[in-house]
């Protein structure tokens, strides 16, 4: 009898989510160019076999728009037989991270790095969805998509069914905004689903003529890869692919993860368990040949704020998007296109973080600096070069930052010789500046180096210490062989 209040509460928790859940399945598989079943497969598969598993109790899998842009791309570049042997590729990487217990690690990466990447990912996925707004095609990457801005508004001002389209989408959006302030009506409807259906009911009664979600029935859509499409796994560009969905998919997982947890008092995630979560899901869609998962921090808040308890919300979930898929698949062609576009619209827009930005740059301006170049990097370039570039600033940083040393300078009367005190890390980052200041030390007299204050000191700073040291003549024996 104690169980019952937790069933009911997970069973409530369950629909709240698969409302949530199914508008952005559908609309994260058409945004990334694979059939809307697809993303329908892959919240199911989230939802019964990683919602079964351990590792975070209360956090939601799904497709995400954080891995759009990448799937996209890896679609035109390699077609869609290949999407499933890559995400199976992934999964199988994810559950042997996970087996050598690197999940934690994850905890390391850095915020900025991560907020970076979350922001470029949102600033590419606008960009290409603003051109489906229209039902137009994106011209290509995330930079040239920004550069057409500006002819796709001209054509759009020009095209009555291109500005139609985009009425349809922005009046979505709009809901999605103004939604969630009536209160009483989000309790009941979730605002994607809500903006969702109020479109197609305006493009039903209107008889609007714009683009629909094409269906072609959940089992139809099912595309296991060949042994062709695996063996492309050595291909050095497919492998970099694979490298991308594991590594992103997985700080999504892990970070959205870590975010569920501050919003329950439940059990917290154990990060190597999730990982193998995340990886077997992944490796079953892989085989399905549907879109890879992540856990979605919407759903995830949306199980947690509707009062799930236990993973049976999540589960259930699953078991309500398989029902609606297999009872109801001709619900899906009623959809307008555009409508979806602007759901993804506003989700890559709260995926740009406006509010940290400013307080960071304030206090934090290397992290802010991180962070930008991260998103820009990854607009300019892709995503996976974006993220190492992030990465690699970020240690670049951190370096810089712990790299301090100090010179204790006492200069006494007469011809007493000058002491010298070095403190704190001696790299070759701080170099110059440390030659800098033996530099300007008073000609002609001799001078007493003491290095055994360093915590650290680089084979080039003793190098040139000891070149300098030479050309002063007189160097105290410990500060030679200080290291």
């Amino acid at each position: 009898m104690n169980r019952l209040p937790s069933l009911r509460a997970d069973f409530a928790a369950s629909l709240v989510v698969f409302l949530v859940a199914v508008p952005l399945c559908v609309g994260v598989a058409v945004a990334s160019g694979v059939p809307a079943e697809l993303g329908l497969i892959t919240g199911i598969v989230g939802g019964l076999l990683t919602g079964l598993l351990p590792g975070s109790s209360l956090q939601v899998s799904g497709p995400a728009a954080g891995l759009t842009v990448l799937v996209y791309e890896a679609v035109q570049a390699y077609g869609l037989g290949a999407l499933g042997a890559i995400v199976l590729a992934a999964g199988a990487l994810q559950l042997l991270m996970g087996a050598l217990r690197l999940g934690r690690w994850f905890r390391a990466i850095s915020v900025a790095v991560v907020q970076g990447m979350l922001a470029g990912i949102g600033l590419v996925l606008i960009a290409g969805q603003l051109y489906t707004l229209t039902d137009a095609k994106a011209p290509g990457d995330g930079l040239a998509n920004l550069a057409g801005l500006p002819r796709l508004a001209w054509e759009t001002a020009r095209d009555g069914g291109a500005a139609t389209a985009f009425a349809v989408g922005a009046g979505t959006i709009a809901v999605l905004v103004l939604w969630p302030r009536w209160r009483r009506a989000a309790r009941v409807l979730p605002a994607p689903l809500a903006a969702v259906l109020l479109a197609t009911a305006a493009v039903f009664v209107l008889e609007l003529p714009v683009a629909r979600v094409e269906v072609s029935g959940l089992l139809a859509a099912v595309q296991p890869p060949s042994l062709a499409d695996i063996g492309r796994l050595t291909e050095p560009l497919v492998l970099g692919t694979v490298l991308s969905f594991t590594l992103i998919a997985s700080a999504e997982s892990l970070f959205s993860a870590a975010a569920v947890d501050r919003l329950h008092d439940g059990p917290k995630t154990d990060y190597d368990k999730e990982l193998m979560a995340q990886g077997a899901g992944n490796a079953v869609c892989g085989v399905l040949g549907a879109l890879p998962m992540t856990a979605v921090i919407v759903r995830s808040a949306a199980n947690v704020q509707a009062g799930g308890r236990t993973k049976a919300s999540r589960v259930l979930h699953g078991v309500w998007i398989l029902l609606f898929a297999a009872a109801f698949p001709a619900a899906l062609g009623v959809v307008p296109v555009a409508a979806l576009a602007g759901v993804l619209v506003h989700a890559g827009w709260k995926l740009i973080p406006l509010r940290e930005l400013r307080p960071l740059w304030r206090e934090h301006r290397g992290e802010a600096l991180v962070l930008l170049v991260t998103a820009v990097a990854i607009v300019t370039v892709n995503m996976f070069e974006g993220v190492l570039i992030g990465l690699l600033l970020a240690v670049a940083k951190t370096a810089w930052d712990t790299s301090q040393v100090q010179l204790e300078i006492e200069v006494p009367d007469g011809d007493a010789p000058i002491r010298v005190r070095a403190v704190g890390n001696a790299t070759f980052l701080r170099l110059p500046k440390l030659l800098d200041q033996l530099a300007e030390l008073p000609p002609g007299r001799e001078v007493e180096l003491d290095l055994s204050a360093l915590r650290h000191l680089d084979h080039a700073c003793a190098t040139a210490l000891h070149s300098w040291s030479q050309q002063r003549r007189r160097v105290r024996p410990e500060a030679a062989l200080a290291s």
